[in-house]
């Protein structure tokens, strides 16, 4: 058996933790072992820029050869205790569910209300399952750039370069900027509506606040912290969900649900293909998953069936709940204003909007700085403030310049951005 393994690679920009293999008893082991078997690395020199080595069983003979498939790629070591640091799983999981729980769901009924709930929950799983391969396919292709790298923390320019060419990774690179600073923009504007109503302040401040502190944690933050806000933040989304659910659901009109208008449904199709958007936040999965396939495809496959079925209760409840909404009409109609004013709801609907979106915005500040810091070719193992600024300030100056701009911005991400 015969695997070349990376010796060292650059230190993640978003785990800040950097991929290395395992040195015990001044020998270099395989970053994991078959049967609790250790393999030992031999090597003849050291190529640079990248180091290589030959990975190979005791017990092997030259006629006997086999191939095996490692549990990871590296280990995540923690740069001032020099301990490992695995990604969890959990962890993982909760960042694919709240970065797919965002605005989009907010605007589902919106843009479902003429399919129907019927219509509208057939294009969601079939979305879903689509967007679920997509995920799937990146990951793969991630993975295996990493081991031609040799590196850590492989970013969708890095992806591009090595599978598009040049004209490949323009169209990449300017279809994830549009529907990221799209997002971000939904994001801020969105939020700043809501802090300003509860907090009577301006919306320049209130937008500001929402950049600044969740900016701040995924800058400042470790792996570990920002995995544990964001798990709390989803464990808020789940109750206030329940809550929603709860309250709105006695005045559920069952024989609503049963519309469907199929005709419809290929105007919603932009918002709900932008509602599963995760794919930003694969490259991180993949990274903070030590390569792990077995724990990314579980990872994607979950963190994504949770929205799933948030999607569809939700929509139930708001479709259901909700009678004579204006048809033929060529304004977007809100249902959730038709609901806060006559169900009562008002407090729990901000508080599930508040909470989608800060995780959302999370995923995509990790998202977007991780890919900008790979496009300017800033060095890696070092929290560079830059690809921070470039991804906080455009969408807070273009949220404050237009506030109306939320069903606009998830528009133009539905259509031009995830749809690429």
């Amino acid at each position: 058996m015969s695997v070349s393994v990376p010796l060292q690679t650059p230190t993640s920009l978003i785990s800040r933790t950097g991929p290395k293999l395992c040195f015990h008893n001044q020998k270099y082991l395989c970053p994991t072992s078959l049967k609790r078997k250790r393999y030992h690395l031999r090597y003849d020199r050291f190529p640079s820029p990248l180091r290589t080595f030959k990975c190979s069983s005791q017990r092997q003979s030259a006629d006997q050869a086999q191939e095996y498939e490692f549990e990871r790629l590296f280990s995540n070591l923690n740069q001032a205790t020099l301990k490992r640091e695995p990604g969890s799983l959990s962890s993982a999981i909760f960042l694919v569910a709240g970065t797919t729980v965002g605005a989009g769901i907010l605007a589902i009924p919106a843009v479902t209300q003429e399919s129907g709930f019927l219509a509208s929950a057939v294009a969601c799983i079939l979305c879903w399952i689509f967007m679920v391969a997509t995920g799937l396919l990146i990951a793969e292709v991630n993975v295996n750039t990493m081991c031609e790298l040799g590196s850590g923390g492989v970013s969708l320019v890095s992806m591009a370069r090595r599978t598009l060419g040049s004209v490949g990774v323009q169209i990449a690179c300017w279809s994830y900027i549009s529907i990221h600073y799209a997002l971000l923009v939904a994001y801020v504007a969105r939020s700043s509506d809501i802090l300003t109503n509860y907090l009577g302040v301006p919306l320049w401040e209130s937008a500001t606040l929402f950049s600044l502190v969740l900016g701040g944690i995924c800058f400042f933050g470790s792996q570990r912290l920002i995995g544990a806000i964001n798990g709390i933040l989803v464990f808020g989304i789940i109750a206030s969900f329940a809550a929603l659910v709860a309250v709105a659901s006695g005045g559920l009109e069952w024989d609503t649900l049963l519309k469907a208008n199929f005709e419809a449904i290929p105007m919603s199709i932009p918002i709900i293909v932008l509602s599963f958007v995760y794919q930003n936040v694969v490259p991180v999965l993949c990274t903070n998953l030590e390569g792990n396939m077995s724990k990314v495809r579980t990872a994607i496959v979950l963190g994504t069936a949770i929205p799933l079925g948030l999607f569809l209760v939700w929509n139930a409840v708001i479709l259901g709940s909700i009678t004579n909404l204006e048809m033929g009409t060529d304004k977007m109609i809100d249902p959730l204003q038709q609901l806060r004013s006559s169900n009562g709801v008002g407090p729990i609907i901000e508080v599930f909007s508040l909470l989608a979106i800060a995780t959302s915005y999370i995923g995509f500040v990790l998202g977007l700085s991780d890919f900008l810091a790979d496009l300017l070719k800033l060095p890696t193992g070092e929290n560079r403030p830059q690809p921070y600024l470039l991804t906080l300030i455009p969408p807070l100056v273009l949220a404050l310049l237009d506030p109306e701009i939320f069903f606009k911005a998830l528009d133009f991400a539905g259509t031009y951005g995830a749809e690429s």
